[in-house]
């Protein structure tokens, strides 16, 4: 479920400015195209960073919210704004994804003290529910995933769709009670097919890949873990499954049943040689740890180096030289 707050009123938004520490407020228009390309990712860093009456995401919709809007001279769609303490620190305007996310995450630094807590493009921190640390000298570089980009083929659509993979909230898997279905799982039988591009090019060092299977019960199926998984590196799109066999992967990698933690995470560092100047990944599951027919998987964590933004909806194939 979404944790950002959609404004209804100027009572409404002057109480939670007085409430939350940090208030960052997306200003909208329904017509306006570049605010919904954007409405992932702020989608994204409110999922991840948002804490109540410490950080707090709204959307103020500047048709039905004309009173706030005139308030902070919002005249551009999209304008973001982020409140400390009442007062205006920050403003964003226009649809710059890499922009609202430099300025967000440093603001959610400083109200944790200097360090960030939230697994968002950081360091490992107390607050991340993985146990594994990051490698020295690297960082969680998943919020250069492109949302819009992402495909996934042959997932039960009872559960969560591809982006919750992404995410770095903690899975319902690891919180009692909890009947979110936020996951992925296999359908007609246990191989996926993952499409991951980039917002820059990367430096992918380490993978960290959640699974958290419930406990076996008589009366249903439960899923495996992944096993053995192909990873291609720069593919323009997804591949179909008959196509790759006829593909040699960048790595395939063999999980077994000791790399998973106590959170249900593996760690697998790669070759790193390999997976220089990274736009896109394809991930194959080919198979699951068991006897059964389904697969789940509940997070993925790309960890290594950020590089040379890319322009987005243009995926160039790394190595070839550009016509004269």
């Amino acid at each position: 479920m979404s944790k950002t707050v959609q404004i209804s009123s100027p009572a409404q938004f002057s109480g939670l400015l007085k409430s939350s520490k940090i208030v960052v407020t997306d200003f909208y228009a329904d017509w306006c195209g570049p605010c919904k390309q954007i409405a992932p990712i702020y989608e994204q860093l409110s999922a991840q960073l948002s804490r109540p009456n410490h950080i707090t995401f709204v959307k103020v919709n500047v048709e039905t919210q004309k009173e706030v809007a005139a308030k902070y001279a919002v005249t551009a769609m999209p304008t973001f704004m982020i409140f400390k303490q009442g007062q205006v620190v920050e403003k964003v305007q226009g649809a710059d994804p890499r922009k609202l996310q430099s300025v967000v995450k440093k603001l959610a630094a400083e109200a944790d003290g200097g360090s960030s807590s939230s697994g968002f493009g950081g360091s490992s921190s107390s607050s991340d529910w993985r146990k594994s640390d990051l490698p020295k000298g690297y960082s969680d570089i998943t919020d250069q995933v492109d949302l819009k980009g992402l495909e996934l083929l042959n997932s039960d659509s009872e559960f969560g769709g591809v982006r919750v993979l992404v995410e770095s909230s903690k899975p319902s898997g690891l919180q009692k009670d909890s009947k979110a279905k936020d996951w992925v799982e296999s359908d007609t039988d246990e191989q996926l097919m993952m499409f991951m591009p980039f917002q820059s090019s990367l430096k992918v060092h380490t993978l960290q890949l959640t699974s958290l299977p419930p406990k076996a019960s008589d009366d249903e199926e439960v899923p495996m873990r992944p096993k053995t998984i192909h990873i291609y590196t720069n593919r323009p799109q997804i591949l179909g499954f008959e196509e790759a066999e006829d593909v040699p992967a960048t790595q395939i990698i063999t999980i077994s049943e000791n790399d998973w933690d106590a959170t249900g995470t593996a760690t697998i560092p790669l070759r790193f040689v390999k997976f220089q100047n990274v736009t896109t990944l394809v991930f194959f599951v080919v198979d699951g740890d068991g006897e059964g027919e389904r697969v789940r998987l509940d997070r993925i964590r790309i960890v290594g180096e950020t590089g040379e933004k890319r322009e987005l909806g243009k995926l160039e194939k790394i190595g070839d030289e550009p016509g004269e």
